[in-house]
């Protein structure tokens, strides 16, 4: 029995390395596609030309100030999303689990909302406040999905969560839209771009305000890997193992909510990577997150930079939405696993 548990150990664990190496020359790719793209092309060479600092002034404004911060903003964000989905997911014990379809992106789209309402700007220095703007909001929007999903008896429903993250959802949009029709015309412009999914106009500033969170928060996730093994259990066999369940998901789940709204705080409102990159994941390394999450973070990463070069490339001279792209993908996906619950 032992010797089969060893040989099954050492398959996962081949599986999640190889799809790891996979995704990341992925990854790789779809970045270097990504730089040689957009409304003005750059080809290959002056890119490398660029990079080694022997390209044009043109050429490094066009690649170091306006396209590599958005590229690394979109890598990082993918990433924040692909683990804090799979987070949620596992927390909750619910598959259908989303920041989007929770309704934390909602919350998080109120927090910033009301940072441009006072600060009315999204650039310099004060820019670094929008992740703690937009916490706030995704928390307080968490906190009241979560109080009216617990049950005492049997923890946190996973179909009531959807449904209250639905209805709460609704309720805080409709005040974003509120306090967003008081907003002058280019703020206003500014924020519906955010509440799309866009990544326009982004610069290094963005880059370094959401870098600590994904750099800090990921690899906390992932060195509780058990403990969100145990919790999938359920709650009965995660006491019955010795862990503090509540304390555990608690902070679990706020940190999965920090780096949610982290994500989108700068690459805007972008559903459905939590719910579609940690699935993929599972199906191809299995359900044990110490192998599935690096996977998961890499899937987040491939969407979302091809969902950005999709949208600023094949639609030129009108740029769509990152978050448009996604949606066209992961709404569908959503439905497929809805009905696939069902059953």
């Amino acid at each position: 029995m032992n010797a089969h548990k060893e040989i099954l150990v050492r398959k996962r664990f081949r599986r999640a390395v190889a799809f790891s190496l996979i995704f990341s020359l992925v990854a790789v790719i779809v970045v270097l596609i990504s730089l040689n793209t957009g409304s003005i092309s750059l080809s290959p060479a002056s890119v490398w030309q660029t990079m080694m600092g022997y390209g044009t002034n043109e050429e490094k404004m066009i690649l170091f100030d306006y396209r590599l911060p958005r590229i690394i903003i979109t890598m990082l964000a993918g990433i924040g999303l692909g683990v804090s989905g799979a987070a949620f997911q596992g927390t909750t014990r619910n598959a259908l689990a989303d920041p989007g379809i929770l309704g934390i992106n909602t919350g998080a789209a109120l927090g910033l909302i009301i940072f441009v309402s006072f600060f009315r700007t999204m650039e310099g220095p004060l820019s670094l406040l929008i992740p703690i703007f937009t916490f706030a909001g995704g928390t307080l929007s968490a906190f009241i999905i979560f109080l009216f999903a617990y049950d005492r008896h049997r923890g946190i429903l996973p179909i009531r969560l959807i449904l209250v993250g639905i209805a709460v959802a609704a309720g805080i949009s409709a005040v974003t839209l509120i306090l967003s029709l008081k907003l002058d015309e280019e703020t206003y412009s500014f924020a519906a771009r955010w509440l799309a999914g866009s990544v326009w106009g982004r610069d290094w500033i963005h880059v370094w305000s959401l870098l600590p969170w994904v750099a800090l928060l990921v690899p906390f996730i992932y060195s509780r890997s058990q403990t969100l093994d145990i919790l999938s259990l359920g709650d009965e066999i995660a006491h019955s193992l010795g862990s503090h369940v509540t304390r555990e998901r608690l902070l679990l789940l706020g940190t999965a909510v920090a780096l949610t709204c982290a994500s989108v705080s700068v690459a805007g409102g972008i559903g459905f990577i939590g719910l579609v990159a940690p699935h993929i994941a599972k199906r191809l390394t299995g359900p044990q997150h110490r192998y599935f999450l690096p996977v998961a973070a890499l899937i987040g990463l491939v969407i979302l930079v091809t969902a950005d070069t999709i949208g600023r490339s094949i639609f030129r001279p009108n740029a769509i939405p990152a978050g448009v792209v996604v949606a066209l993908v992961g709404g569908p996906y959503f439905l497929y696993l809805l009905f696939k619950s069902k059953g």
